[in-house]
């Protein structure tokens, strides 16, 4: 029974519910008060309720005292499963501990630095490190045996008489060495890792091991040769021919027992690339150069006063110095002891010279980094190192005929010009380096544009040279260039001069694109701003009017006044500033074209147009022409012809400002004499004895100041082809505006007189300096014929007027203008106009 149902019996009853439900029940049975009158079920159902009720309590009374005893025994079996509960719950604790610390036992040491390791990973544990052992134990086996066999071939040799020839028996135990060396390798092989096969350390070690016993054997045999040839004087000069006969043959004995060695080796290690071959040189030659490497590190590499890095040349000096005083001793005693072994094909000196090499080599690595910071003492360095490679070159220094040969040794002779045996030279230790390289590239190119900037700012800078005694080329000496441009020529070829010894043709195209173009291009940017600037001034004088502001942009106390613009851009000091640009400009262009045919700069362009990685740069480069590959054939033009191009448009372009500066002048002071002839005052004679205008004689003296200044400041060719472009626009300007349209009025005889003469008085302004008479005419012509047409008289006017508008063909008329005028450079139509012009023409 649930306990909601066991509540609901205990509960004391309803009163009111009962009565509710007696009354429900009285009223189903009887509806009115006379059915309960006239029956007797009331009497029925009080009855049957009383033992009802009766019966109802003696249950009651029974099941009061059933609960008592149910109670009792409720809570006895309560506490009995309470008790037992908690004797359950204890249980399942201990189990959970139990679980928790067994499962613990089973957790490997591996996955926490706390736990301790099971008893079958100490097993494991144990079984590997007795395999390491193991293996340990081989590895310690095989390192003892070579190094017995290493000490056992040293000392095979060193316990050997001195004076004893060396031989392959002599050198079994190394032998074993190499042979226990080469099974070790085979056994062991190589390793394959992340970054491709690599080899065993034990297989490295034993192979040091018997390189260094090879060494140590090579050592001991050196020993002799350096006390004989100490007995000989060696590293001083040797004079072989005052030695005593024991210590030439205990010289040549040590030399000979040491090639022998070296052949024995060659045979021993084989070509195999893991054999214990030594450095390159041969035996001997290296063992001689020991005592001059002491010497070097004494004075070069020590705290001496010798040990300077600004002074690189004397540790060069020293080493040509050797190779100097040694090449008698090499060439004939050396080389007769080399010749006579398997190394005949071995030059002595050469093998000298490039185990010496080493010395200035290792001290440039370790002096050019600290000379990174300071670019004249890298760049003093460098030069030393070039010249340094020179003087061996001169000398006859190569590769071929030494042990660096790519050809074999064992050969006939190497040819001594062999291309593939091609030196680079100590100083590619630093230029075959990219930073340094870079380093030194930007200390010159500051450098030179330092060296630029002075030169365009000194006060100087643009006044016209007269001095050509430095000029050794075949630049054209009428030509008198500014200071700056001079100075920009001697500045290029300085840089010219610094980088043509470099022996890579990349390394000279960084020095012409990074240093030469770039201040070639600035300079020709500065040129064309000051022709700018002389534009933008005079355009400037043209607008003003007075009152305006000037030209600086303020009021008269700033910038450049009217005045002064007018000064800066008329007259022959305005003409002066547009010479200077053409003379610059021509300057440099004659420079560069020259320099173009030089073999240096024919030969970078020939290598430029072949290569490419120098042909992809040239195409990025907007200041070099245009480049095409040709494997074999010479390319056309040369490395400077876009910058020549570019200063010839800018010579152009300065001679056109000054034909435009000239005329423009003279144009503008004939404004008054025209204005004059147009209008003339019939009150004013003209004194007896003036042939011409007064208001003429101006702009006359005007170009011919413009003239002489031109002829005495450009070269001839120069100056010709200005003057007939000046003298042909001013001759049609005349010829306009003086003949043709002069106006309505007719001309008399002495007016057309006049004009003749005034036309002749433009004609003698021109004649300044050597030129001939028909080449300061040529310009003129048609002036010339039409004042002669114009001024005519007598039979020659007549003559004139009846051939013109005659019936003559064009020929007979020509020819009849060159006999009466002296040209005929008008057309017929134009002289029929001048000819009108005169009052007496009647026709």
């Amino acid at each position: 029974m649930a306990s909601a149902d066991i509540a609901i019996y205990l509960s004391p009853a309803d009163r009111q519910t009962a009565v509710s439900r007696a009354s429900a029940f009285l009223d189903s049975k009887f509806a009115t008060w006379d059915d309960v009158q006239a029956s007797d079920d009331l009497e029925a159902l009080v009855e049957g309720s009383g033992r009802s009720s009766g019966e109802l309590k003696s249950r009651l009374s029974v099941s009061e005292a059933n609960i008592q005893e149910r109670i009792a025994e409720t809570r006895s079996s309560v506490e009995a499963h309470l008790h037992k509960a908690q004797e359950l719950s204890l249980l399942r604790h201990s189990l959970a501990d139990e679980l928790s610390y067994l499962s613990n036992e089973l957790v490997s040491a591996l996955s926490d630095e706390e736990n301790q390791a099971t008893l079958l990973e100490e097993v494991e544990t144990l079984h590997r490190s007795l395999k390491e052992v193991e293996t340990v134990k081989g590895y310690v086996q095989v390192i003892e045996r070579s190094l017995h066999l290493s000490e056992a071939s040293v000392q095979e040799v060193t316990s050997s008489s001195a004076h004893t020839s060396i031989s392959r028996s002599s050198l079994s135990n190394y032998q074993k060495l190499q042979e226990f060396v080469a099974s070790i390798s085979d056994a062991c092989g190589s390793i394959e890792d992340g970054i491709g096969p690599q080899k065993l350390r034990l297989v490295s070690y034993v192979e040091s091991v018997r390189e260094n016993a090879w060494n140590n054997i090579r050592y001991t045999l050196s020993a002799p040769l350096l006390a004989a040839s100490e007995a000989l004087g060696w590293p001083m000069r040797v004079d072989y021919t005052q030695a005593s006969l024991k210590d030439r043959t205990n010289f040549e004995g040590s030399f000979l027992n040491l090639l022998t060695l070296q052949s024995i080796g060659k045979e021993v290690h084989g070509t195999s690339p893991s054999s214990a071959a030594p450095r390159t040189g041969l035996y001997p030659v290296q063992a001689l150069v020991q005592p001059v490497s002491l010497r070097f590190k004494y004075h070069f590499e020590s705290s001496r006063q010798t040990n300077r890095l600004d002074k690189p040349e004397w540790y060069f000096t020293h080493v040509l110095n050797v190779t100097t005083e040694q090449r008698a001793f090499m060439d004939v005693v050396v080389q007769r002891l080399i010749d006579s072994t398997s190394y005949k094909g071995i030059n002595a000196w050469r093998e000298l010279v490039l185990l010496l090499l080493a010395l200035p080599t290792r001290k440039l690595l370790r002096t050019i980094p600290p000379l990174l910071a300071h670019p004249s003492l890298l760049a003093h360095t460098i030069y030393q190192a070039l010249a340094f490679d020179a003087a061996l070159r001169e000398a006859g220094f190569g590769l071929a005929g030494t042990s660096a040969s790519k050809k074999s040794q064992g050969s006939q002779k190497s040819s001594l010009l062999d291309d593939e045996d091609h030196w680079c030279g100590v100083s590619d230790v630093i230029l075959g380096r990219s930073e340094w390289f870079e380093a030194w590239l930007e200390g010159e190119r500051k450098f030179a544009e330092d060296q630029y900037n002075e030169i365009i700012s000194s006060s100087d800078a643009w006044l016209i040279s007269e001095d050509h005694g430095d000029e050794d080329g075949p630049i054209d000496l009428s030509l008198r260039p500014t200071n700056s441009a001079r100075r920009l020529k001697a500045l290029i070829e300085q840089v010219t001069d610094r980088y043509t010894p470099l022996p890579s043709y990349g390394h000279r195209f960084a020095f012409l694109t990074s240093i030469q173009l770039p201040l070639l291009s600035t300079y020709h940017s500065r040129i064309s701003a000051s022709l700018d600037a002389f534009e933008t001034l005079s355009s400037a004088f043209v607008r003003a009017v007075p009152g305006a502001i000037t030209v600086g942009g303020g009021d008269t106390g700033a910038g450049v006044s009217i005045g002064d613009t007018r000064r800066l851009t008329n007259g022959p000091e305005g003409t002066l500033r547009l010479v200077k640009a053409l003379v610059s400009a021509r300057y440099v262009e004659r420079t560069m074209v020259d320099w173009g045919e030089d073999t240096s700069f024919l030969e970078l362009w020939t290598e430029i147009n072949r290569e490419e990685s120098l042909r992809k740069a040239a195409k990025t480069n907007q200041l070099l022409p245009a480049v095409e590959y040709r494997p074999r054939d010479t390319p056309d033009g040369t490395v400077f012809d876009e910058l020549v191009a570019q200063y010839r448009r800018l010579g152009s372009r300065a001679e056109d400002m000054i034909a435009q500066q000239v005329c423009g002048e003279v144009e503008s002071g004939l404004k008054a004499h025209w204005a004059m002839m147009t209008s003339p005052d019939p009150n004013i004679e003209v004194p007896d004895g003036v042939t011409v205008a007064p208001t003429l004689l101006a702009p006359v003296a005007l170009l011919s100041s413009h003239l002489r200044f031109l002829q005495t400041s450009l070269p001839e060719t120069t100056y010709t082809v200005l003057y007939r472009r000046i003298a042909s626009r001013l001759c049609t300007h005349i010829l306009q505006r003086a003949v043709l349209y002069r106006g309505r009025r007719r001309l008399t005889l002495q007016e057309g007189q006049t004009v003749q003469r005034e036309c002749g008085l433009w004609i003698d302004a021109c004649r300044i300096g050597p030129i001939a008479q028909a080449r300061v005419e040529a310009p003129w012509r048609k002036l010339v014929m039409a004042s002669r047409l114009i001024g005519g008289e007598g039979e020659r006017w007549e003559r004139v007027c009846d051939a013109t508008f005659g019936t003559k063909v064009q020929a007979d008329w020509e020819e009849v203008m060159a006999e009466t005028v002296g040209y005929c450079e008008l057309a017929r139509e134009e002289a029929m106009q001048i000819l009108r012009l005169r009052q007496d023409f009647a026709q």
